[in-house]
């Protein structure tokens, strides 16, 4: 095998015809700006041909059931291993993947409890026992000794009816006697019970005096053979002297209660199986409920006039007829406001009622009445919620309730029984529970509360659990739950939980392929997630890492420079070797590592304009009661170790309710006691990483509004006035103007069954987008479509004698973007890019200077100069009078805040608290604190 992996004249995207050589079996690193090329190497040239010639050992059959895979645009590939990608895409959305199941450390748990668990009674919390017949035998001689008893077979337990055929059919089977409900009764013909009660119901099997004589017990044996035979492996012993009963049983089973439980197996515990989970809310731990208040969202309002949201106002529909009957009955008016009808009439549209109304309908010109059962708006919207037929009925439905935690199994997802099963005293939910911290020191301890056979069984178990635990903690994410719903998690949180379930699995030979795994890691944790990296590059891998970090490039083995600028600009390889030969050449990734450029500390912290914006009570998920001052008018960071809290407090508490303030959001913020000041801020904007589109079709200049405004300079050339073009002609989502043998995508998608789907220019338009008809419009020398290839850079010089064009794209240039063409497909855009498009959206629009903007870590695929470009668009809207909430681990981010709140002091139950506040120079004298010990090096305080 080679020693360097050879990469020869890729021109995949941007790439301008580049050879590079990475060596094996060791870290690299690729860098450079923003658009530079680096993941078009990486993901694109390398990781693509990796899975294409893996894909190509398949038969042909196989392949046909596979998804295809295009050729990247290179003339040659040597030394590739098999490679595997962990990129910074979320785990799905599915509601029933969890941190636990994803990891696989709750499938090893769920062995453990099916193997190792001693089960408890739900009923009286008694230890559950389990007999052979033999001991079942032995106990009774033993407990029961020259007493007489019965032995007794359960066939019936809280059950409804009469049970005629039953007491036939156990007559027919010789038995005479039965108990039921507790008493003894002789069976005649047509015996029966009241048919609408609960009914328990014993088989008399036997009654004996125990005897230890080889006649007695031969008996007794054939009696608790026969009693399991008729009782589902259950029997029950009548002692005739006390009256008591005691239950035995070859299951699981509480004496005392007679509760059993079947022999448990790794699905008991499983909550995505019929066995384990919670039949309430089918093994989601959430239930949907109607909140009333989403029903009637104004009791001011009449009926009539459309009070009750899922009906709307008054038709001439079956409903209103209903309506109308049941106001006549209780003697209301449909007009009148809702809060002004009698409990009596509210509760009966509300939840329905046991009376009939009858309701005149007039059909083939014949009026009749009907006498029906009112259902109610509540059950009706449950019944189509549960049984719709349809995605967007049950969407409709489910748009009036709220997303509670499940009664019945407390958001455990599991069946009760599952619970009663524990280790120690822990049940499996439980566990689920902990943060990996918390279960790690429980797994390593949990040996001493075990009996022997106990410990011989888990042995295994328990080290494959602490293995992956472990590796867990190796890349940071000690406060994560294994209940932590999967569609939660950050980007980088799913990319570290692949990496740790890489290195669990200890492949040796493969090329791994990640994209920036700091994402979202606080600088503590930095040391430990490139430990784990030199680990899979140990035990004998090559890892590829596109990344901006500077710890994680100074510790590599070799550094991949991409550049000089982005887009067009970019696409070669600035500069390849060893960091320590990279930092003496001249380059801009070169000069920030070693200092010679920096991002600037502030000469002046701004001080806000004396107002505040004032939270109190905070205690969603980890929070502490927290308390949250926001001096508004300045840039604030909300810093703190990863899982401490941040998320909670700003995207989950604060921004639901602003949001539900200014814009009647729906999403409820977590649980806080009060807020003041928002008087003080006149609209919320959050700028997240999400996509701006999620077609094709979708591009930078439609999601900014900026193409609008294009297609109505097209309409004004000359050609287009005579020809009568509107707008919508220059539109390629629309017929009219855009070439409908492609629909306007500009190409077409040719099928090759088991090979890769072929992509060419559409033969009309020759992948123009646009009819011939259209193109012959230009404006300047230029068509519809030369102006969707235009980068945002040369279309600035383009459109600026026109302000309401040149002021939107002049924006997207600022945040760093002008590499970018404005028809670029959306998809294809990065969380980085896609947010910095949402930042120059709103950039653009004219602002009061009393909005509140809440960014999520806004440098994540930034390079240092990026940083800068982005940081001075920011300072300037906090300039003129805006407040901007930064959460960030940046270091060349968090030294430029006017005021920072950070939280911690670690993740998950360890965090929650706000640990210190005030400007940069007063945080970093706080001795103890994460953060200002990093901040520290930066200020060189």
């Amino acid at each position: 095998m080679k020693d360097t992996i050879i990469v020869k004249g890729t021109r995949v995207h941007n790439l301008q015809d580049i050879d590079v050589e990475i060596p094996r079996n060791e870290l690299v690193v690729i860098t450079g700006l923003s658009g530079s090329g680096k993941s078009s190497l990486a993901f694109d040239t390398v990781y693509a041909e990796g899975q294409r010639r893996y894909i190509e050992t398949f038969s042909a059959y196989a392949r046909q059931f596979l998804g295809a895979l295009e050729r990247p645009d290179v003339d040659k590939i040597d030394g590739l291993s098999p490679v595997i990608a962990i990129e910074q895409k979320t785990t799905g959305k599915s509601p029933r993947s969890t941190v636990g199941t994803i990891t696989e450390v709750y499938d090893f748990l769920r062995l453990l409890y099916a193997r190792a668990a001693d089960a408890y009674s739900f009923q009286t919390n008694e230890k559950m026992v389990q007999y052979s017949d033999t001991e079942i035998q032995a106990a009774i001689s033993s407990s029961y000794k020259d007493k007489k008893i019965a032995i007794l077979a359960p066939v019936v337990q809280s059950r409804k009816g009469h049970y005629r055929e039953l007491f036939a059919s156990i007559f027919k089977q010789g038995f005479t006697r039965v108990r039921a409900d507790g008493a003894f009764v002789e069976l005649v013909p047509n015996f029966k019970l009241d048919r609408y009660k609960n009914h328990d119901i014993e088989i008399v099997i036997d009654r004996l005096q125990v005897k230890t004589s080889k006649t007695g017990s031969k008996r007794l044996a054939e009696s608790i053979e026969t009693a399991m035979y008729h009782g589902n492996d259950m029997l029950i012993i009548y002692d005739y002297e006390t009256e008591n009963t005691r239950f035995y049983s070859r299951k699981l089973m509480c004496p005392s209660s007679g509760i059993s439980y079947a022999t448990p197996e790794p699905n008991t515990f499983s909550f995505n199986s019929p066995k384990g989970m919670c039949p309430s809310c089918n093994g989601l731990g959430v239930v949907h409920k109607v909140n009333y208040k989403k029903i009637i969202p104004d009791p001011d309002i009449s009926i009539k006039a459309g009070g009750i949201a899922p009906i709307g106002e008054e038709k001439n529909n079956w409903t209103f007829k209903q309506m109308n009957s049941i106001a006549q009955r209780y003697n209301f008016s449909l007009t009148a406001a809702i809060k002004d009808i009698p409990k009596d009439g509210m509760e009966v549209i509300l939840n329905g009622g046991n009376e009939r109304f009858s309701v005149a309908s007039k059909s083939l010109g014949i009026t009749r009445d009907y006498s029906i059962d009112y259902d109610g708006v509540i059950p009706f919207l449950e019944h189509q919620y549960k049984e719709a037929h349809t995605a967007a009925l049950k969407r409709w439905a489910q748009g009036f309730m709220d997303e509670i935690k499940c009664p019945d199994c407390a958001g455990s997802r599991l069946r009760k029984e599952a619970y009663f099963f524990k280790v120690g005293d822990k049940g499996i939910a439980d566990l689920a529970e902990m943060d990996i911290a918390q279960l790690h020191t429980w797994v390593q301890g949990i040996r001493s509360s075990m009996s022997e056979k106990q410990i011989i069984i888990a042995h295994e178990v328990l080290i494959e659990i602490e293995k992956r635990l472990q590796f867990l903690l190796d890349v940071g994410l000690e406060y994560l739950s294994l209940s932590r719903s999967a569609k939660t998690l950050s980007g980088g949180e799913a990319q570290r939980i692949r990496l740790a379930t890489q290195i669990g699995a200890q492949l040796v030979g493969v090329l791994y392929i990640l994209d920036e795994p700091s994402i979202g890691l606080h600088q503590r944790d930095n040391e430990k997630l490139i430990e784990s990296l030199m680990q899979l590059r140990d035990i004998g891998n090559s890892v590829i890492v596109v990344e901006h970090d500077k710890d994680i490039m100074l510790k590599s083995d070799y550094l991949i420079d991409m550049g000089p600028g982005a887009g067009r600009h970019g696409g070669k390889v600035v500069a390849a070797d060893h960091p320590k030969h990279i930092q003496q050449m001249d380059t801009d990734t070169a000069a920030y590592l070693t200092g010679k450029k920096q991002i600037e500390v502030p000469q002046k912290r701004r001080c806000g304009n004396g107002k505040k914006l004032r939270l109190k009570g905070c205690i969603g998920n980890n929070l502490k009661n927290v308390d949250l001052s926001i001096p508004l008018g300045s840039m604030i960071g909300v810093t703190g170790v990863s899982g401490s809290g941040k998320s909670t407090l700003i995207n989950e508490t604060l921004y639901p309710i602003l949001n539900q303030h200014f814009f009647k959001a729906v999403k409820k913020p977590l649980p806080f006691e009060s807020i003041k000041g928002l008087e003080h801020v006149d609209k919320v904007i959050d700028i997240n990483q999400s996509p701006i589109g999620r077609t094709p079709r979708s591009n930078p200049v439609t999601y900014t509004g900026v193409f609008g405004e294009i297609r109505q300079l097209f309409t004004k050339t000359s050609e287009a006035m005579i020809r009568g073009y509107k707008p919508g002609r220059f539109s390629f989502n629309v017929k009219g103007g855009r070439c409908e043998t492609c629909q306007g995508a500009g190409v077409k998608t040719i099928e090759m069954n088991f090979l890769p789907d072929v992509y060419v220019h559409c033969d009309a338009c020759y992948g123009k987008r646009f009819n011939r008809e259209t193109l012959e419009i230009k404006y300047r020398n230029k068509n519809i479509s030369d102006v969707l290839e235009m980068t945002i850079n040369d279309a600035c010089r383009f459109f600026e004698p026109y302000p309401k064009i040149y002021r939107k794209l002049k924006t997207i240039q600022e945040v760093g973007l002008g590499y970018i063409t404005l028809g670029q497909q959306s998809t294809t855009l990065s969380g980085g890019e896609a947010q910095r498009v949402k930042l120059a959206t709103e950039l653009s629009k004219k602002d009061t200077g009393q909005t509140l903007y809440i960014l999520d870590e806004p440098t994540t695929g930034l390079h240092f100069e990026d940083i800068r470009v982005l940081m001075n668009v920011l300072n300037r809207l906090v300039d003129k009078g805006n407040t901007m909430i930064i959460i960030e681990h940046n270091m060349d981010v968090i030294k430029q805040m006017d005021h920072i709140i950070d939280i911690g002091p670690e993740g998950g139950a360890k965090g929650g608290n706000i640990c210190c506040t005030g400007t940069p120079e007063e945080i970093v004298k706080n001795k103890s604190n994460h953060t200002a010990r990093f901040l520290r090096q930066e200020l060189k305080t």
